[in-house]
């Protein structure tokens, strides 16, 4: 009975060991991908608007070469910040820049490390303004809809039906049958 129970003691702490290593092992490169990642702000952009990127893949104080070619906008400086030991550095999208996904790519000063990033370029943004244009289309006209023709036949269909009705109170006060 006792060999039993050190037999499952022993299972249970060799599955336990096992399962905590396995779990470190996992974790590790989740952390170090978040690390080696270049943040491209914001990841869809118009052609002629401003875009930064930072990294804090070339550690504290490092800065790095950037390099935006693939969209037209060259090379470009990630200065180093106090805040969390990213670099960071910006660059304009050209205005002559076709809608797509772009890779941004940053190599690290120190240590030749290569960091890479996605950018969208769209035509239109999100943001912008929307302003409405022509008339509201609710189905009952309006005052003055889009077609002269059919707002003149309402108001001669209107002057008709006014008309009408005087001619008819008229008869009916006189007395004349109605």
């Amino acid at each position: 009975m006792r060999r039993r129970t050190a037999r499952t003691a022993a299972r249970l702490l060799t599955g336990t060991a096992l399962a905590v290593t396995a779990a470190a092992g996992l974790a590790a490169p989740a952390h170090a991908a978040g690390a080696g990642r270049l943040d491209v702000y914001p990841s869809t952009a118009v052609p002629g608007g401003q875009v930064s990127v930072n990294t804090a893949a070339c550690g504290d104080g490092g800065a790095a070469a950037g390099d935006a070619g693939a969209v037209g906008a060259g090379r470009f400086t990630l200065a180093p910040t106090t805040h969390d030991g990213e670099a960071i550095g910006q660059f304009q999208v050209p205005p002559s820049a076709q809608p797509g996904t772009y890779e941004i790519v940053a190599e690290c000063a120190v240590g030749g490390r290569r960091i890479t990033g996605d950018l969208v370029v769209v035509l239109a943004s999100d943001r912008q303004a929307v302003y409405p244009r022509g008339s509201v289309k609710t189905g009952v006209g309006g005052a003055l809809g889009p077609d002269p023709v059919q707002t003149a036949a309402g108001v001669a269909a209107l002057a008709v039906a006014a008309a009408g009705g005087t001619w008819l109170l008229h008869r009916r006060a006189r007395g004349d049958g109605i």
